[in-house]
């Protein structure tokens, strides 16, 4: 085994559950989540292991409560917005408990490099009322990740663990611990306990709201969780996760004030009122919303001031960093550093070849002659239709929304509605819109832009190959409204018929492009 490894904190998160124990990986692509599946299919073999792609984040929490309900260990993984879609079967995971140990990875994504919102999932967490650990570099990810699933058995509930885009995307030695076995079959001693009718719910959640002493007794006493004591009591500190960081860049010397650095909650509740006693004031900060912030209003119901996002000490918007933190102490910003022509930041573009080109130039052409027309577009690569030359689509709202919101633009009277997803986000979430549709004989025309892969995130298997035609048709689509079609140039005619002849059709009709991706079929090539 080698010890020392150099990994990106999504790598070592992976590394880490599969030293752990970990006998599956439930997850679906999602920047900055996407790597540590990624790392899990790459380095062990698929019967030791399972680390297919799930269909979407819903059923990937779903299949780890069942590899959790016959005693092994499970990893689900998702980005932020991912965990939206997760969220029934989540929070009910914290009702029925576990068995096996889970560790559900949530990638959030401040400053929304590759998202539609900034939102923090340490609130789900809190909502769900189970532990959560926040690691503050990418060794505690490894350990948290180590440690993260015979924490959660002990306790007997699921454990959340939130990292930023930062951390997952960075790069730092990593010292490996030696590798567990994976647990045996165990079937839960009480058949009741994941059957959540009224009755047995009632008792689930008292269980659980009796096991909060327990959880914040856990953090009290974490590794994760340190007091750090400083001789300039005028201000306390609490730092959360990888925000530790950026705080000690400012004090390469050692930091003058207390510092709780925290890294599991429920907040310690024993170090942050010695804080509190010690400090005239408090300074939190903390990525994301200001989560802790919030809890510190009352917490010990002594009225310290408490500094952070909510008074403007700190900025409520995009991530934090060495400056803007140095900010609040009051020392001066450095001056921005000229960034070279060759890696300032660009526009995105759909790729030179990507048969999406095809498809835009084609569905722009159509709607010239319907001022009226609105088209009701899905997260992916082809969200960039929206930018020009193209500026063919006019939503993006959220995963599979493309469909249901053309529907319902319909159902008041829109014509053209017109829709159009991905392969991947059809089978992720588009399906049941499109059921909605049938029932309805709603009045739109859906493009299922096919390009035989997860384009956006790196190429991942999509759920929906070579099955599009069949999924609609199944679902009650008429087989004579269903299209498929190849997005080139020299097909361009033939297409702008064919969307002019299914919008004319009063009812559901389906227009599959499908071409493979110009990025997967290069690396096939290679």
């Amino acid at each position: 085994m080698q010890n020392l490894l150099l990994l990106l904190g999504d790598e070592a998160i992976a590394q880490g559950a599969i030293d752990g124990g970990i006998s599956g990986v439930y997850a679906y692509p999602g920047t900055p989540s996407t790597e540590i599946t990624t790392y899990i299919q790459e380095t062990t073999d698929k019967r030791e292991i399972r680390s297919d792609w799930s269909v979407n984040e819903k059923t990937a929490m779903e299949a780890a409560m069942g590899l959790s309900y016959v005693g092994k260990r499970a990893l689900v993984c998702m980005k932020h917005v991912g965990l939206n879609v997760a969220a029934d079967a989540f929070i009910n995971a914290a009702i029925t408990g576990i068995n096996g140990g889970i560790v559900v990875l949530v990638a959030d994504d401040p400053s929304m490099h590759s998202s539609q919102n900034e939102q923090d999932s340490r609130f789900y967490g809190k909502f769900a009322l189970i532990p959560i650990l926040e690691p503050s570099n990418q060794q505690e990810a490894y350990d948290m990740a180590y440690t993260g699933f015979e924490l959660s058995e002990k306790l007997g509930y699921p454990i959340l663990m939130r990292i930023t885009t930062r951390l997952a995307h960075s790069r730092s030695g990593i010292i490996r611990k030696p590798q567990k076995q994976q647990r045996p079959i165990s079937l839960p001693t009480n058949r009741k306990q994941f059957i959540l009718l009224p009755a047995i719910a009632r008792q689930r959640y008292s269980a659980l709201l009796a096991a909060q002493s327990e959880f914040e007794e856990q953090a009290n006493n974490s590794l994760y969780n340190e007091y750090i004591d400083g001789v300039n009591k005028k201000m306390g500190i609490i730092a959360c996760g990888l925000t530790f960081n950026y705080l000690m860049e400012n004090f390469p010397n050692g930091c003058e004030y207390p510092i709780v650095k925290i890294g599991q909650y429920p907040l310690p509740r024993k170090k942050i009122e010695r804080l509190i006693d010690e400090c005239e004031s408090i300074l939190v900060i903390e990525d994301g919303y200001p989560l802790v912030e919030e809890l510190l209003k009352g917490y010990t119901g002594k009225g310290i001031q408490v500094k952070g996002k909510l008074d403007g000490t700190l900025p409520r918007q995009g991530e934090l960093n060495p400056n803007n933190v140095g900010q609040a102490f009051g020392f001066t910003l450095e001056k921005d550093i000229t960034i070279p022509e060759v890696v300032k930041m660009r526009p995105p573009s759909l790729c030179k070849g990507c048969g999406h080109i095809d498809l835009y130039e084609s569905l722009v052409e159509v709607l010239k002659d319907y001022p009226t027309a609105r088209v009701f577009s899905d997260i992916g690569c082809y969200t960039l239709g929206a930018l020009p030359p193209y500026t063919a689509i006019d939503t993006c709202l959220d995963m599979g929304a493309s469909i249901t919101m053309a529907k319902g633009a319909a159902d008041g009277g829109l014509h053209p509605s017109v829709a159009v997803i991905g392969d991947s986000t059809f089978t992720h979430s588009g399906i049941t819109g499109l059921i909605d549709c049938v029932n309805d004989n709603s009045n739109v025309t859906i493009i299922i832009v096919d390009n035989e892969t997860t384009a956006m995130t790196g190429g991942q298997t999509s759920s929906g190959t070579g099955k599009l035609e069949a999924i609609c048709q199944a679902v009650g689509v008429d087989e004579n409204h269903i299209h498929v079609c190849e997005p080139l140039k020299k097909n361009i005619d033939y297409i702008v018929q064919l969307i002019k002849k299914e919008i004319s059709h009063t009812g559901v009709s389906v227009i599959i492009p499908r071409r493979e991706c110009i990025q997967t079929l290069k690396r096939k090539k290679k």
